[in-house]
């Protein structure tokens, strides 16, 4: 039997806007960038679940039902709201209605399936990189010389289950399953 796995699900921006968001990253020492094609919007982090649930949950997701939509890019922020950052981020200003849309929808099927999540508040975002370890000051620089950022929107027309796997160079994101947007 498979291993339990930290699931998530999310939406893939187009490989344009990777490209785009991948030319933020400058040199920070001690900074980790996320790779390109590692960069997502989380939906909702699952989190760990045993293998017996995964198709329960692939399952439960098939019933979400949003039609496809744009979503700008736009902002640069960071977590904790207080105190240095850990992460550095591109936001995605109030989101799209749709996105939001998404969101709930989401929750619902899951919540209908018995998954447990722990419930946190939904703050739309591309996680950029890592920066607990790098010069705070150099982070707030670098945040605010990109403060005015604003990136190509782009066309979400899918989301998708996902497991986030340990590497020896951090955590890598396997898909495990794709869902149109109808």
């Amino acid at each position: 039997m498979a291993p339990p796995a930290r699931l998530f699900v999310a939406l893939h921006p187009s490989a344009p806007l990777r490209v785009f968001l991948a030319e933020l990253q400058t040199e920070i020492p001690r900074m980790q960038w996320a790779p390109p094609e590692q960069i997502h919007l989380t939906i909702r982090f699952i989190g760990e679940q045993p293998a017996a649930a995964h198709d329960t949950i692939a399952d439960a997701l098939r019933r979400v039902r949003v039609k496809p939509f744009m979503l700008g890019v736009e902002g640069i922020g960071g977590f904790p709201e207080r105190g240095d950052w850990h992460v550095v981020w591109a936001g995605v200003g109030n989101g799209h209605p749709l996105l939001h849309q998404l969101r709930q929808q989401v929750d619902n099927a899951l919540l209908a399936a018995g998954i447990q999540f722990e419930l946190r508040p939904f703050v739309p975002h591309l996680t950029l990189g890592r920066c607990r370890e790098a010069p705070a000051a150099m982070v707030r620089q670098w945040a605010k010389q990109h403060r005015d950022f604003e990136g190509p929107a782009w066309p979400v027309s899918s989301f998708a289950l996902m497991a986030s796997e340990p590497s020896p160079h951090g955590r890598i994101h396997r898909l495990i399953q794709e869902y149109p947007l109808t």
